[in-house]
């Protein structure tokens, strides 16, 4: 008997790698994306609910609701990542504008109703910048009894992007990164130690943008707009799929290897500020033992992953004849 498709709740900054992440969660089998919710992040909200809308079309998705979620984090500005995706946050491909349209309720009232009335309890996918997520939490903290777990992308064990030392997500609201941590479910972190690894060769990319189907030929086209690595034979460089793997981790876990490790985040202003700081010591250091010990929470945190696994989970998902057929009728 085959596995019940795992309820999937996505929260997004859409976003390139976001876009990616969309398409195979939608095409995916074993995902029943149940909702997505949009925040402030690689682009202004505004941007990220319309590209949202623009890939679920692509997709061929059917009937999931998207909620339009805060303008800027938890204290500080809102600062884009417009350098990397684009001026409107998806390469600037031209794409038209979506027939679909939002929800009428803001994404954490979409949040809180998608999560209880789930018959399963929900994997939540935070791939943004963790603002609705900590508003969700401090305001409807009875959610947390049908989430199984939260997989969200952000933070970094070694180097961060945004710092030396912090990952963009995180950085972006780390107050709010901070919230998401006193969740009292089970977490998963997806940082930037797997998260830039996990690459498309330039062939498969090819191959994807030469697609007569739209979101297969819309996969193309973003991994080409984000070039992870020259490709050997020398036309088309390789993309990573960022974001996406988060996705990949939900519906193949297998693919990840994590450590239970405690995990805070750097609150205080200066060069460290959104760092995640992943204590992988054996044993108490001399702060703990005179008395310097802080509660932190214990997360799984993604330390290594099989590449060539997820690059070609991805690429079966995206491309599968049953995607076609679905694709075919909403296209």
């Amino acid at each position: 008997m085959a596995a019940q498709p795992i309820p999937v709740i996505i929260d997004c900054d859409t976003g390139v790698d976001d876009a990616l992440a969309l398409l195979f969660a939608v095409r995916h089998p074993g995902i029943d994306l149940r909702a997505v919710t949009c925040v402030a992040g690689n682009t202004d909200v505004d941007g990220v609910v319309r590209n949202t809308l623009t890939v679920l079309e692509r997709a061929g998705a059917g009937d999931v609701p998207v909620a339009r979620g805060a303008e800027r984090p938890l204290i500080e500005a809102a600062r884009s990542a417009r350098h990397v995706h684009g001026t409107d946050g998806m390469g600037d491909l031209g794409l038209p504008a979506p027939a679909r349209r939002p929800a009428d309720v803001d994404a954490v009232t979409l949040l809180r109703r998608e999560i209880l009335a789930s018959p399963r309890p929900v994997t939540l996918v935070p791939t943004a910048p963790l603002t609705n997520i900590a508003l969700l939490l401090r305001t409807h903290p009875e959610v947390t009894r049908n989430i199984e777990r939260i997989v969200f992308m952000g933070g970094a064990v070694a180097t961060g992007n945004a710092t030396p030392v912090a990952e963009f997500n995180v950085w972006h609201d780390p107050e709010a990164a901070a919230v998401l941590l006193t969740a009292g479910v089970p977490i998963t972190m997806y940082g930037l130690d797997v998260f830039q690894r996990v690459v498309v060769p330039g062939a498969d990319v090819r191959r994807l943008r030469a697609s007569a189907e739209p979101g297969a030929r819309l996969a193309g086209d973003l991994l080409a707009h984000r070039p992870a690595a020259p490709d050997p034979d020398g036309d088309d460089p390789a993309g990573g799929l960022g974001d996406a793997g988060a996705v990949c981790a939900v519906a193949d876990p297998a693919g990840l290897t994590t450590r239970h490790l405690p995990v805070e985040v750097s609150l205080a202003p200066g060069p460290a500020r959104g760092q995640t700081l992943v204590d992988r010591r054996p044993r108490p250091g001399e702060a703990e033992i005179h008395g310097g010990g802080r509660e932190r929470t214990m997360v799984d945190v993604a330390l290594d992953v099989d590449v060539a696994r997820y690059v070609q989970l991805y690429l079966d998902t995206v491309v599968t004849d049953r995607v076609k057929t679905a694709a075919g009728k909403d296209n």
